[in-house]
């Protein structure tokens, strides 16, 4: 069977370093961080228990989507939505729609040449625990009796399809992917393959979560989230004294559509998806694998795809979330894979936060704009690598370089491990 190549030909972004590719590509390049201090307040409780463990997170600035009244929203003037349209949507589905403006806008399409069924629409989202608590509270106080007719569509994980799909006309595929944090990644390879194997001309890609208690302070119960108070303490990747992932939220869209469809249109591609794997440890529902063993299958089965070696590959970006197991096993797969072919590696976590779902799809995102504009993002915030990490290449600063391939990795709870290829429009 022949496979058609896939390109990348927008791209949006709704982050705690920026909201448009200009921002975005700026803070990566000169390593400005997005977090900032952060009071988590759930409902009345002002942030106490679990919210101990939460002081810094990646903000959005110019969006306020805190309120469970949709009505009192607001969000930056350069994005045009409709009041009407977030009626019943979950809170990070505003972030999705800016970012969706942004990639089809770079892309050059209207939404009217979204719905002839050759366009497609794979999201990720954890939904929204928030609205979820409100509607399932206003329920129980009336007695099980009066459910908001919005309840379900504002809160679900699969709200996002529910609602892009209508708002946007789409008639092709749409599927949800709920697989932790590698969710994104997951709804990118798939979204590839259907427009390798043909059943699809274009491919939006669109991730999302919100930033509340409700979404983030069940981690402190697991001791997987930051307790530092300074910004430029708090993530660090790799580094030994690390304790804990920054929670952050937000939005990435990515177009993804044929070469021969794109190269019709007259739309550039930026990056091509190259390639993609994925495997599952097999080993605990929460931990990693101390060897890194599903992610080493999963970069193997990547490269593989790819039909190329680790020597081929000119930066790595990685899952590395600032937990010390997590990071720990991801550097020993790193070096299973690579170690006889150093590459730079760096997590731009260190930089955003981490967003869960929306981690995989948005550090893609971020590799597009590596090969795109010819640059290694540096490994922020490090100090003194971990001593099972010092072995890898990590760059204290941005490389002004071009790389031709990079790697993407994403890890989720259960072993979930997914690794994609990019590589440059043109063959170096």
């Amino acid at each position: 069977m022949n496979h058609h190549e896939v390109v990348i030909t927008g791209l949006g972004f709704v982050t705690s370093i920026g909201h448009s590719r200009a921002a975005v590509s700026r803070s990566l390049r000169e390593l400005q961080t997005g977090l900032a201090p952060w009071e988590a307040i759930a409902g009345d409780s002002a942030g106490n228990g679990a919210g101990g463990a939460a002081k810094v997170a990646g903000r959005l600035s110019g969006f306020d989507v805190g309120s469970t009244n949709p009505a009192a929203w607001s969000w930056p003037s350069e994005f045009q939505i409709d009041p009407n349209a977030v009626r019943a949507l979950p809170p990070q589905g505003v972030y999705a729609l800016a970012a969706v403006q942004q990639a089809l806008a770079e892309a050059r399409l209207t939404t009217a040449e979204l719905g002839h069924g050759g366009t497609g629409l794979y999201c990720a989202s954890a939904g929204s625990p928030r609205m979820l608590h409100y509607h399932l509270g206003k329920l129980e106080a009336s007695g099980w009796q009066r459910a908001h007719p919005h309840g379900v569509l504002s809160s679900v994980a699969g709200a996002l399809n529910f609602h892009l799909g209508a708002q946007l006309g789409i008639r092709g595929a749409s599927c949800g992917f709920v697989s932790a944090c590698a969710s994104g990644s997951h709804a990118l390879g798939f979204a590839g393959d259907e427009i390798r194997l043909g059943r699809q001309q274009r491919m939006l890609v669109v991730t999302a979560e919100e930033l509340t208690a409700e979404n983030v302070l069940p981690f402190g119960g697991m001791g997987a989230l930051s307790r530092a108070t300074e910004p430029r303490l708090a993530s660090r990747p790799f580094d030994q004294g690390r304790d804990g992932f920054v929670p952050t939220g937000g939005a990435v869209a990515l177009v993804l559509e044929s070469a021969a469809g794109a190269a019709w249109r007259g739309a550039r591609g930026l990056a091509r998806l190259i390639g993609w794997g994925q495997a599952c440890d097999g080993y605990h529902m929460a931990k990693p694998h101390p060897g890194g063993r599903g992610l080493v299958d999963a970069m193997q089965l990547a490269l593989r795809d790819a039909g190329t070696s680790p020597a081929a590959i000119g930066y790595v970006n990685a899952h590395a979330t600032s937990t010390p197991e997590g990071d720990r096993a991801e550097a020993r797969a790193l070096l299973h894979v690579f170690g006889g072919h150093p590459v730079p590696v760096s997590s731009t976590k260190a930089l955003t936060g981490h967003g869960l779902s929306l981690a995989g799809a948005m550090e893609a995102a971020f590799c597009v704009l590596a090969l795109d504009e010819g640059f290694i993002p540096g490994q922020a915030h490090l100090v003194e690598p971990d001593a099972e990490c010092a072995q890898l290449m990590l760059p204290r600063e941005t490389r002004l370089i071009q790389p031709h391939m990079v790697l993407n990795n994403s890890c989720g709870f259960g072993g979930q491990n997914v690794a994609h290829v990019f590589a440059t429009t043109t063959t170096p």
